[in-house]
């Protein structure tokens, strides 16, 4: 059993750790360390008979990645022996106050990192799920655990926690998997369900951000890519493939009714951006509804209906 190439440091401890594992490896479970520590810093800490805790490898604030548990053991790293001796545990830099937020550098070596355990191991697919029971009873293809599973802690913090479904799909996207959803005939509409699904310029994390989340909603997708949809108002595309972020809704049509409902802070403008329409469309389909709407006045609570082209 290999280890990865992607080590800067090793440091290996000597009496922190189960040899030889005892399951096949085929979950990752990620941990914050609680302190912006480098590689180096993670491996000499976790190699200290003291410890009583280990880790396979340590992701440093500087990208570095470090080695202290040999793949082919067992790290002392969840509280949790069986978990452990199918994952690979990886503890990860972070800030020492909750959220507990790591830097790019570190969450980008990260995603290498988990990238070259699953090709390795031969985990052809990373999925996260939102779900406790899900997660630790691998139900659904689940195969990635965090700290809190097992142990009264906050671990890996809600910065990573919150990510986990990311980290998935950008780790998927480097393996060149997909979840083999089965799509419906363009175009066809989605429904977000989180605030801050990143939208990329092109159909892949090779693709940059475009500094831009769609917020929660319906949106309609005009073109799919490798599990990436093309969103209609042209502001770019978004990962299809993550259930926890994204639901598949079905085709649209003339008959199709798409609505929103008026939150605190919307604007007509806004709306009409986010759904590929114009103002003037919003307010002609609603007026009869809404009397008072015009293009600067909606009310909070107000349902439009979203005029599809």
């Amino acid at each position: 059993m290999s280890n990865s190439s992607l080590v800067t440091y090793t440091n290996i401890t000597k009496t922190q750790k189960t040899s030889p594992r005892t399951h096949t490896i085929d979950t990752i479970t990620i941990h914050c360390v609680v302190g912006q520590w480098t590689a180096k810093q993670i491996c000499d800490y976790f190699a200290n008979a003291d410890r009583n805790a280990s880790c396979n490898y340590g992701v440093g604030k500087d990208g570095s990645i470090g080695l202290c548990v040999d793949e082919a053991d067992r790290s002392w790293c969840s509280g949790n022996a069986a978990n452990d001796h199918r994952a690979i545990t990886i503890e990860t830099a972070s800030d020492t106050s909750s959220p507990y937020a790591v830097t790019t550098e570190a969450y980008n070596a990260l995603i290498k990192l988990v990238s070259d355990v699953c090709k390795r191991n031969n985990i052809s697919k990373l999925v996260w799920s939102t779900d406790k029971n899900t997660r630790v009873n691998h139900l659904n293809g689940a195969n990635m655990t965090v700290h809190r599973d097992y142990a009264n802690k906050s671990c890996p913090g809600d910065y990573l926690y919150n990510k986990m479904g990311d980290i998935a799909s950008q780790v998927n996207s480097l393996l060149g998997t997909s979840n083999g959803t089965s799509y419906p005939t363009v175009p066809f509409t989605v429904q977000v369900l989180i605030s801050d699904l990143n939208i990329r310029k092109g159909a892949g994390t090779n693709y940059a951000t475009t500094g831009k989340y769609t917020g929660k909603g319906v949106f309609t997708i005009t073109e799919v890519s490798n599990g990436w949809g093309k969103l209609k108002s042209g502001a770019g595309w978004i990962y299809l493939e993550n259930a926890s972020y994204v639901k598949i809704l079905g085709t649209t049509s003339t008959s199709t009714a798409v609505t929103h409902t008026v939150v605190k802070g919307d604007t007509l403008s806004a709306i009409a951006s986010k759904y590929g329409t114009t103002v003037a469309k919003i307010v002609e389909a609603n007026k009869s509804k809404y009397s008072k709407l015009t293009a600067d006045y909606i009310v909070v609570g107000w349902v439009l209906t979203i005029p599809q082209s």
